[in-house]
């Protein structure tokens, strides 16, 4: 080999060594961690009385895709008996889609039986994407016809606290979990449509919550049977994991 070669290469080398050593010293990138859920919606049922929605993801520390279908009784706020309808892959190689379909086919005589064929529609979100908002607050109205046009004006505002729950949080995780009040202000006040007082053991540890929408029945009566859609943040293997709450909102 030439000198002038030899030289060459030992330049490479000695310049990979460095390049090597600096990757090992730079601080290392922040970990993605938590699991945040997405949502599609399923429908209302005719009268309105029933709304029907799947929450569906990737599970942080295993790797698993999830699905879960949520029956609600609009009237009550409460769960239908034998739902929600939940689906767990037992390991990596299930695909998300395989999942979601057999949440779908189990949770079909429900969606059947309550006459859940009316699709819903959000008039209004704060998307994950959007930036410099702390997710408290939300202004919507109906939508009319007409490019852009709304009509009436109301807001969702959101408080957080501390509260008391089922769970044993401060055992697991030293920290107290929080609750939430939600309240519905407009031309006619303000009044609260839901305050938690203690939380029930499905709920987890919750750590925060983010409005996340507010959905209609797809060319129904303005507002008669809107619900709003709570994101709230729990503790999970890896980080906050992220699942959804439906809130009636009584108008």
């Amino acid at each position: 080999m030439a000198p002038n070669a030899a030289r060459a290469g030992m330049v490479r080398r000695v310049a990979s060594l460095f390049g090597l050593l600096a990757l090992l010293l730079m601080p290392a990138a922040p970990a993605l961690a938590g699991d945040r859920a997405q949502i599609d919606l399923i429908g209302f049922s005719e009268d309105g009385s029933y709304f029907a929605f799947e929450e569906f993801g990737v599970q942080d520390g295993s790797g698993f895709a999830y699905a879960s279908i949520y029956v609600v009784d609009v009237v009550d706020d409460s769960w239908v008996v034998g739902t929600p309808i939940r689906v767990l892959a037992e390991d990596e190689l299930a695909t998300l889609a395989e999942i979601r379909a057999e949440a779908q086919l189990k949770a079909a005589n429900y969606i059947t039986m309550l006459g859940i064929a009316v699709p819903g529609e959000f008039v209004a979100m704060i998307g994950d994407g959007v930036p410099d908002n702390d997710g408290q607050s939300l202004s919507f109205g109906v939508p009319a016809y007409g490019v852009g046009a709304v009509e009436g004006g109301h807001s969702l505002e959101l408080a957080r606290f501390d509260t008391s729950s089922a769970t044993p949080c401060q055992e697991w995780f030293g920290s107290v979990p929080r609750g939430y009040q939600l309240s519905v202000v407009d031309d006619a006040g303000k009044r609260v449509v839901h305050r938690d007082d203690s939380l029930p053991r499905s709920r987890g540890c919750p750590v925060d919550y983010r409005l996340y929408g507010v959905v209609l029945p797809f060319a129904a009566e303005p507002l008669r049977d809107a619900v709003a859609i709570v994101s709230v943040y729990t503790f999970g293997f890896e980080g906050p994991d992220r699942r959804f709450i439906v809130v009636p909102l009584g108008f």
